[in-house]
């Protein structure tokens, strides 16, 4: 496999690592959390830039509302809790002040998805992503690994609008180079291959390429991609690969109807009708169990992706 690690880190840390850095880097970045602060790992901009900092309580709605005051002024606001409580709680307020008159606020989300794990379904959010990207002007950007969601963190401070930012809660794969650049709305191929692309965001990154080495081995060629930007969709690399293979696989911690898979099935439709099967949750509310049992039993996890490219390959 061309990518490896060494080690394991969870995508939140790597977004109290970059906001931690933006203390230093832009004084107009001020962070807000709803009573979250261990679990978005801010503690480390609190210590550099107190001042900065805004604690809303359990006041999710009321964090949304400031973060737009904020803006106003120039501020650039990063706000911080759960994706449940950063999307569905507040989507009004989302829509009302930050959307519709295209405020630059930063929502920042951790615990995403089914692997939150033991807090259970009233906590996993699997719609958010579907939410989100429907909102005219609202990027999205789900990052695959530590490093990714340092660097997101940081570029989404230099972006000018608002922005949802997706990272969850267990520790996974660190694989992304340090130093690999961060572009928003731009995919990045990380292994070419010839008989199926798979596409592939956030942690299901790790698990495509896990999947396309034991593929490989079995005589199937992989081509694997990562669209950490959900919105805009990057179409050219997408296109260009299926060019090449002509089938698709998306993979993702979300439910298939209104995921990335279904912007890609969109776009494909209208642009170039190719077959595709779908990694994603069915439909269904989540459970409490471990992170990898939840990957297991929703079909989100390495061997799905593998028995969707045999299926696809099978028809």
């Amino acid at each position: 496999m061309k990518f490896t690690y060494t080690e394991k880190k969870d995508t939140r840390s790597g977004f109290g690592a970059g906001l931690a850095e933006l203390a230093d880097k832009n004084p107009n970045v001020v962070a807000l959390c709803a009573d979250l602060i261990g679990s978005l790992k801010m503690e480390k901009f609190i210590e550099k830039a107190p001042e900065r900092f805004f604690q809303t309580g359990i006041a999710e709605a009321n964090m949304i509302g400031m973060a737009a005051g904020l803006s106003i002024t120039g501020k650039i606001p990063f706000t911080g809790t759960f994706a449940n409580f950063s999307t569905s709680r507040v989507y009004d307020q989302i829509r009302q002040s930050v959307a519709y008159s295209n405020k630059n606020v930063k929502i920042c989300a951790s615990h995403a998805g089914l692997t939150l794990g033991e807090d259970g379904a009233t906590h996993q959010v699997l719609e958010d992503i579907g939410m989100m990207k429907m909102l005219p002007g609202m990027t999205v950007i789900n990052p695959c690994d530590y490093n990714q969601t340092k660097a997101a963190t940081l570029a989404i401070a230099d972006f000018e609008g608002p922005v949802y930012l997706r990272f969850g809660r267990p520790v996974v794969p660190v694989f992304i180079p340090e130093d690999m650049p961060f572009e928003i709305g731009k995919g990045i191929m990380l292994q070419e291959g010839t008989d199926v692309t798979i596409v592939a965001t956030g942690h299901l990154v790790w698990e495509s390429l896990v999947a396309a080495d034991e593929l490989e081995k079995e005589g199937i060629s992989c081509e694997v991609i990562n669209i950490h930007t959900i919105k805009p969709l990057d179409e050219e690399i997408i296109l260009k690969s299926v060019e090449k293979t002509g089938k698709i696989v998306t993979a993702e911690e979300h439910n298939y109807l209104g995921g990335l898979g279904e912007s890609i099935a969109g776009m494909l439709a209208r642009k170039r009708p190719t077959r595709q099967e779908f990694v994603a949750v069915n439909d269904t509310f989540g459970e409490s169990a471990t992170p990898a049992e939840l990957m297991k039993k929703y079909k989100i996890d390495s061997t799905a992706v593998k028995e969707a490219v045999k299926r696809i390959l099978d028809k």
